[in-house]
């Protein structure tokens, strides 16, 4: 089967240094530079073994309080939102030089919305490819809130204005790193559906006092998300799968399964869940569930589903249809 990954940070990656027309298998030879993350999953030919045919690509961008140094490309200083544009369009950039490449598509998701330069700016960044939005990353951004931040400050007045102009402009909302003040303030501001690219179940990981814990959805949110006919991508970072592997270690491919299962549980079917690995996306292969080292193992996921009953059709939404449908993409 073809798979759509909804959440891979492919410019991010290059960016910091990797090769990522290599081989996994060769960069971690040696043979090729891995840049950041090692030992390396993600490679633009490592999607082509795996037959990830559609992904969305992320415009990834990082806000840095002062006086910590600006060390990497992704970063700007919290508050300069013209730095944050021109990191944006740094990957932007990567992204328009690649070859075309007759079985991948790549969609564009921005991960932290501040590299839109307001309302106006919408149209640019949609011509650009850009088929999704999330507000901000894990801090206070220009837009919204991060899903660091805890004292109930939710979508700002400058991001209800964007919330409009994304919806005119028919560009979905991401709502993976959002507070739990700003999913519920974009779900009051708009009716249009809602997707989680790379996002697992706050129930499942015991992580309601937690720092972090709004990384994760809560189940209010998964039903929320399902009711506009939402899909939510299964993150298979191994700490957002099981609370064994928070600081070290792997997940194991039924913990992943646990987070798909209760997604369908609790909306009573198959169709508002798929792929959102974020692999390599600051972790390595490492810390993928065990099994799982490169996209050509993606079939594993499969055979676990097939084995809880899920039939051909269910697959076939997991591994491509929910999110087809869901992005409006043939």
């Amino acid at each position: 089967m073809a798979w759509f990954d909804a959440h891979l940070d492919l410019a991010y990656l290059a960016l910091r240094g990797r090769d990522m027309h290599a081989t996994a298998a060769g960069i971690n030879a040696g043979a090729a530079p891995v840049g950041d993350h090692a030992p390396a999953s993600i490679t633009l030919p490592e999607l082509a073994c795996g037959h990830v045919t559609h992904v969305l690509g992320t415009v990834f961008t990082e806000a840095v309080d002062a006086p910590a140094p600006l060390s990497q490309p992704q970063q700007y200083r919290a508050g300069d939102w013209a730095a944050a544009r021109r990191a944006g369009l740094a990957q932007l950039a990567w992204y328009h030089a690649l070859p075309r490449r007759e079985h991948l598509t790549i969609d564009l998701l921005i991960e932290c919305a501040d590299v839109i330069d307001g309302p106006a700016d919408v149209a640019f960044w949609k011509q650009a490819g850009v088929r999704a939005v999330g507000l901000t990353w894990v801090g206070m951004g220009r837009y919204a809130a991060g899903n660091a931040v805890a004292d109930g400050r939710g979508v700002t007045p400058e991001g209800r204005a964007l919330v409009a102009a994304l919806d005119e402009a028919t560009i979905a909302h991401d709502v993976s790193h959002l507070a739990d003040a700003s999913f519920d303030d974009l779900a009051s501001l708009t009716p249009r559906r809602l997707i989680a690219s790379h996002s697992n179940c706050r129930t499942l990981l015991g992580e309601t006092r937690a720092r972090h814990a709004q990384r994760h959805l809560r189940d209010e949110q998964i039903r929320e998300i399902a009711r506009r006919d939402g899909v939510i991508g299964l993150n298979l970072f191994s700490a957002f799968l099981h609370t064994s592997c928070k600081l070290t270690g792997r997940a194991e491919i039924d913990h992943a399964i646990a987070h798909v299962e209760h997604i369908c549980s609790l909306t009573g079917s198959t169709r508002h869940v798929g792929l959102g690995s974020d692999a390599d996306g600051g972790f390595s292969a490492a810390r993928l569930p065990r099994g799982i080292d490169t996209p050509s193992d993606y079939p594993r996921l499969l055979d676990a589903l097939s084995q809880r009953g899920w039939s051909d059709a269910d697959l076939g939404g997991f591994t491509s249809g929910n999110w087809r449908r869901a992005l409006g993409v043939a």
